[in-house]
């Protein structure tokens, strides 16, 4: 028994030890310099959708609740206490209550209370004037009735009816909260927030630089000096400033192909370099508003003629199968490639679905001799966008459609996507967390901003409301596929691959954590830290 004693004793001090040794590691100091493609169209994550505005901003605010910035999966299981100190739920899980943190300041000064929570959700209500120019994730809190506080330092969320996705969506980087005291021109320009940096300069074209902000709540945070973020529209360049160390890390999405890696793992062997599935589903948008893509038959026979296994191999691995919804092994919730193969278009008999497609086209009036002439849109800023709008135009042709690639600058671009004003567009939205409530509301309810194809259908809408407020997952999934294949036969997007990427980030970099199921969530930078 005393030996039994003497060993555990043993082994406690061997993990204290080891605690304290982790516990000093950390160094402070230094700046991390990290590539992003374009510039952000502001620095207002409420008013956004681009990883350009979350990655460079989301460390100058935070949340209520967020998902642990150390576990490398975005979960409901790894949320945790951000602004809020605890949150409960009442007996019917309809009104979610949350104590929020004390002697919290914003970055001007000023004390953080629950009013502060309150406008910000008022703000995104519209129940309370904002000055935003627009409001991107107004769909996520369609379900929210209203914001009441109990003092300074309580809040609660009332919802009209249960829903499991709310707290993940408040956990997301797309849900900071803003001060009440400041207009949302001044948010666009030099936001402030409570966050563990400060915005020091926002130069377009150029650079966002963050300062670490020394009266941050957290004790011992950030371990950083300074955070760089340099606009590099390039691919190439971007890689080769990360392989000559002008950068320490190679931003969020679109940098590192299966070449580029190749080219870093030869160059900086060191590097540390990971691929997750960002949430993104490459997709051809077409206009249901603008004739004749108002015709089903016309989107039936588009969707048929494209091969996806060929969009998936031009990708030189950052492509895999999926639906409307991230699949596994990534995804929890996402169709199964066998699942997939009855939707049409992912069939591997392509001349058979090519033949059903021109079918459907010669049955809408186009032919060898009428053939459909269009136009294409894409973005500008990666050639990513342009080889895969290249390869729909090539593949359309064998269906009589014949079109023009235009690129536009994202604004541009996002701007004629609300509009309406485009026929076809090849474009790569994502999803924020792994959770259908956030592809569905944001992508095909008949009034959300995002709904860029203009797709409406109320019975489709009613089993959006069914599956979100489903507690029981295993029945949640089913209304999900459901869904999911029924969005498919109408063609309300024509998805061509799920993306997954890969981000490098140099040896000396410490603490960061790239989740393995999307982009928008582990950008706080709070924890990281550089060895040299």
């Amino acid at each position: 028994m005393k030996r039994t004693h003497s060993l555990s004793q043993m082994l406690l001090l061997i993990m204290v030890t080891s605690l304290a040794t982790t516990a000093v590691a950390q160094k402070y100091g230094g700046t991390v310099r990290v590539s992003i493609i374009s510039t952000p169209s502001s620095g207002s994550p409420h008013e956004e959708s681009s990883i350009s505005t979350l990655q460079p901003f989301m460390p100058v605010f935070n949340n209520l609740v967020i998902f642990d910035q150390q576990d490398k999966v975005a979960r409901p299981a790894s949320i945790k206490p951000d602004l809020a100190t605890e949150w409960s739920w009442s007996a019917d899980n309809t009104v979610l209550t949350f104590k929020l943190r004390e002697g919290v300041k914003w970055h001007d000064g000023k004390p953080f209370t629950s009013a502060d929570v309150k406008c910000t959700w008022d703000m995104i209500l519209e129940k309370r004037p904002s000055n935003w120019r627009k409001n991107t994730h107004k769909e996520w809190y369609g379900n929210l009735k209203e914001i009441t506080v109990a003092g300074p330092y309580e809040v609660r969320f009332t919802l009209a009816r249960p829903q499991p996705a709310i707290l993940s969506f408040l956990a997301s980087g797309w849900s900071p909260v803003y001060p009440c005291h400041v207009d949302g021109r001044v948010m666009r320009l030099k936001p402030i927030g409570t966050g563990p940096f400060k915005v020091a300069e926002f130069k377009p074209n150029d650079v966002i630089r963050l300062v670490k902000n020394t009266d941050y709540w957290k004790p011992g945070r950030p371990y950083l000096d300074a955070l760089e973020y340099r606009i590099m529209p390039s691919q190439s360049t971007r890689v080769l400033a990360f392989i000559a160390g002008q950068t320490d890390l190679t931003g969020g999405t679109t940098t590192v192909n299966a070449n580029a890696l190749k080219d870093i793992r030869a160059r900086v062997p060191k590097a540390v370099c990971e691929t997750n599935a960002g949430n993104v589903a490459a997709t051809l948008l077409i206009n249901h508003k603008a004739p004749p893509f108002d015709n089903l038959k016309v989107r039936r026979a588009i969707s048929l003629a494209l091969d996806r296994r060929e969009f998936v191999k031009v990708t030189q691995g950052d492509g895999r199968l999926g639906g409307f919804v991230m699949p596994p092994p990534y995804g929890v919730w996402g169709l199964t490639p066998e699942q997939l193969e009855a939707v049409p278009g992912f069939g591997k008999d392509v001349e058979k679905n090519r033949a059903e497609a021109r079918k459907l086209m010669r049955e809408a009036g186009y032919g060898p001799n009428n053939k459909l002439k269009t136009t294409y849109m894409v973005r500008l800023s990666s050639k990513t966008y342009l080889v895969g709008m290249s390869l729909v135009a090539d593949q359309l042709r064998s269906i009589y459609i014949e079109g023009e690639i235009e690129q536009k600058d994202y604004t541009v671009l996002t701007a004629a996507l609300i509009k309406g004003a485009y026929t076809m567009v090849f474009e790569r939205p994502a999803a924020s967390i792994d959770d259908p409530d956030n592809v569905f509301y944001e992508g095909y309810k008949c009034a959300s901003v995002r709904n860029y194809t203009k797709y409406c259908n109320r019975e489709v809408e009613a089993k959006i409301d069914e599956q979100s407020a489903t507690l029981d997952p295993v029945k949640r999934k089913k209304l999900v596929q459901e869904l999911d294949l029924k969005l498919q036969q109408d063609v309300a997007r024509a998805v061509l691959y799920q993306g997954v990427s890969t981000a490098c980030w140099q040896p000396y970099v410490k603490g960061y954590v790239r989740p393995t199921n999307g982009n928008y969530t582990h950008h706080r930078m709070e924890d990281v830290w550089i060895d040299k």
